[in-house]
């Protein structure tokens, strides 16, 4: 059956000589992969180059129940993406944001709420001119709350550590070994009222950076099923 929707690219990997596998974040059926035919030239009604990591696409699919793999009828760009092709920042960040929603997203129905804010914050990324060293903290934070897995901040005490293994901040060193300590949950408490409005106001240095990113990359991978490391963490910190 033909359906029309929207779907954000989280990557493409070669599959034989005649497609490719892109992956892609639905509106309306979630992270879905789909046969790319290979072929370029006039004649591709498909273009390939449409398919750069969260490029934004009015989608013609052909969507079967139970098929791993379903099938592209046709593809168009919703709106370009100058910068984030070509801007070496902005391109690190978005092949590790995509590396990193293909991980976390599912196949699933009523995907409204995450579509709209995905497709926000690619547009958003695309227009950053302040802050952008800060943008993937800030949809990282944003995400918990449309996955269901937002942390609990009702409590912040002075002395307080954070309970990554139940997202909340508790009185008293918890019994497992995943939290972080007083010291580092000092430091990140006050990044939950980050988002994209106020990121470029958080002065961080590249080290608290990079810690940040790994506190936020266990949470999800206490919270989310299949979690495996980001093979594209390290370039994300050498350039931003």
């Amino acid at each position: 059956m033909l359906h029309k929707t929207q779907g954000i690219v989280l990557g493409t990997s070669k599959y034989n000589d005649t497609y490719s596998i892109t992956h892609l974040f639905t509106r309306d059926f979630g992270r879905i992969s789909y046969l790319l035919p290979r072929t370029h030239g006039r004649r591709s009604k498909i273009k390939t180059s449409l398919f750069f990591p969260l490029s934004v696409l009015f989608l013609e699919v052909e969507h079967m129940p139970l098929r791993d793999v379903q099938r592209l009828k046709d593809a168009e760009r919703q709106f370009p993406l100058y910068e984030v092709n070509t801007h070496m920042t902005k391109i690190s960040l978005a092949f590790f944001l995509s590396e990193f929603l293909s991980r976390v997203l599912r196949e699933s129905d009523h995907n409204d709420l995450i579509f709209d804010f995905l497709k926000n914050s690619v547009e958003t990324l695309e227009a950053a001119e302040k802050g952008l060293a800060n943008f993937h903290l800030a949809l990282m934070l944003g995400l918990t709350r449309y996955l269901g897995v937002y942390p609990n901040v009702d409590f912040v005490g002075r002395n307080s550590y954070f309970d990554l293994l139940n997202g909340e901040y508790v009185a008293r060193m918890p019994l497992h070994s995943h939290y972080l300590s007083r010291e580092q949950s000092a430091f990140i408490s006050h990044l939950h009222r980050m988002n994209y409005g106020n990121m470029h106001l958080f002065r961080l240095s590249r080290q608290n950076r990079n810690a940040i990113v790994e506190y936020l990359l266990e949470y999800y991978r206490l919270h989310i099923y299949d979690f495996p490391p980001l093979k594209s963490l390290e370039i994300l910190r050498e350039l931003v």
